[in-house]
Order: C-alpha cells, then sequence, then structure tokens
C-alpha cells in the first residue's frame, strides 16, 4: 500500500487543481497536488513538503477533508486529502504543466486521476448542499 497526501485548497468558494506533466504516471489527467509519504513523515508533514517541492509555496494543512483506497492494477494506494491553506509563495510549475482554480460545479469538465474522482464528488456533494434550500 502507497501512502499519498492530497491538498484541497479553496479560495473564494473556488478550488484549486493541477494537471500531472509528461512522463508522469496519468499525465495529463487532473489532480489535487500531493504525493507520496516518505518513512517517519506525517501526512500533514508530506503535503507542505510536497506543496513546496512541487509549487515553490508554504501551505497550512488542516482537517482530513476524505480518504480512500483506490487500486492501480497490482498496486493500490490510500490517498488522504486534507483542507489546506495556501499561506505565502508564488505558484511555480515544477511538476505538473498547469493549474486551475475554478468553481466546484465545474470540475466536471476535467479528466481526473481515478484516486481523485471520489474528492471530486465529495466536493460538488458539499456544494450542492450548501446551494439547496
Amino acid at each position: 500500500m502507497i501512502e499519498v497526501s492530497a491538498a484541497v485548497i479553496m479560495k473564494d468558494g473556488m478550488v484549486l487543481i493541477a494537471r500531472r506533466g509528461s512522463g508522469q504516471a496519468f499525465s495529463g489527467m487532473w489532480e489535487f497536488p500531493g504525493g507520496k509519504i516518505e518513512a517517519g513523515e506525517t501526512p500533514e508533514e508530506c503535503l507542505k513538503r510536497e506543496l513546496l517541492e512541487e509549487f515553490a509555496i508554504t501551505a497550512r494543512v488542516g482537517e482530513l477533508f476524505a480518504e480512500n483506497i483506490h487500486a492501480y492494477g497490482e498496486k493500490a494506494i490510500h490517498l488522504r486529502a486534507y483542507h489546506t491553506e495556501h499561506v505565502s509563495g508564488d505558484f511555480k510549475l515544477t511538476v505538473h504543466d498547469a493549474i486551475m482554480l475554478l468553481d466546484i460545479a465545474d470540475l466536471n469538465n476535467f479528466d481526473f486521476a481515478p484516486a481523485d474522482i471520489p474528492f471530486v464528488k465529495k466536493l460538488q456533494e458539499m456544494s450542492a448542499a450548501q446551494k439547496a434550500p
């Protein structure tokens, strides 16, 4: 089992997504950014490190948003997504080739890595519940 952390970064009711760059598994697909947890690292520490390495930003990791286990053939990942706040730094892309800040309703227009799809659905359900009378 590969342990992975991901960031759900919200700003003004919009969510940040990133497109995986060429040469990576699932190249061209969108995801909530993050990465593999290293030995001796907590999921939150991993997320701070990954966001600094991948985007040159400092982040504050909050509460667990959701988690799921997804099998990719013989490999499986345990993906934990956390509410995350962008604290400082300008986004610089190092492993992704694009990032977008968009309305949750527009997430269906993007091709997400399979393990991230449950997070898309949960965001959409939460958004719909907030808009319901």
